[in-house]
């Protein structure tokens, strides 16, 4: 079946309205008046304008601070793996230190506890039953600046 187009054309001001009644601004939107090719002027449903295409994105250069994180980012990745076999091959110098440090840590509790009993023992063992001595000081001394005077008292 073949069809054929027909040319639409729209009521331009100058020409009258078919129904006198009707003022051109009072057609609703999407409705115009067309002139069929028979030459009967009517309202008809035109179609509308197709909406404009959206704008072609344009490429945007990439930022700086991603340029730059994105070239830090291997060499932090190859720090933090050479600092892990690092550690790893030092894993046993640094237990040999622990252990070091804790035998010195336990030689110095040993010693605050142990070289006072030693004194005590030692000063008991010295005395050999006898009283220890006892010495008594008095200082005196009138006003602020004046000259002080002592005794010592041995017992």
């Amino acid at each position: 079946m073949h069809e054929t187009a027909y040319e639409i054309t729209t009521l331009t001001p100058q020409q009258p309205t078919p129904n006198p009644g009707m003022l051109p601004t009072e057609i609703p939107p999407g409705v115009q008046m067309v002139t069929l090719p028979g030459g009967i002027r009517t309202l008809a449903y035109t179609p509308q304008q197709a909406p404009p295409a959206p704008p072609i994105p344009v490429a945007q250069p990439i930022p700086t601070w991603a340029k730059t994180t994105a070239l830090l980012a291997p060499t932090i990745g190859g720090g933090i793996a050479a600092t892990g076999v690092g550690l790893s091959y030092a894993a046993p110098g640094l237990i040999a230190m622990t252990d070091a440090l804790w035998a010195a840590v336990a030689l110095i509790a040993a010693a605050a506890i142990g070289v006072p009993m030693l004194l005590r023992i030692g000063r008991s063992a010295a005395g050999g039953g006898k009283g220890s001595t006892h010495i008594t000081q008095n200082i005196t001394a009138s006003g602020m600046f004046g000259k002080a005077n002592g005794t010592i008292n041995h017992r």
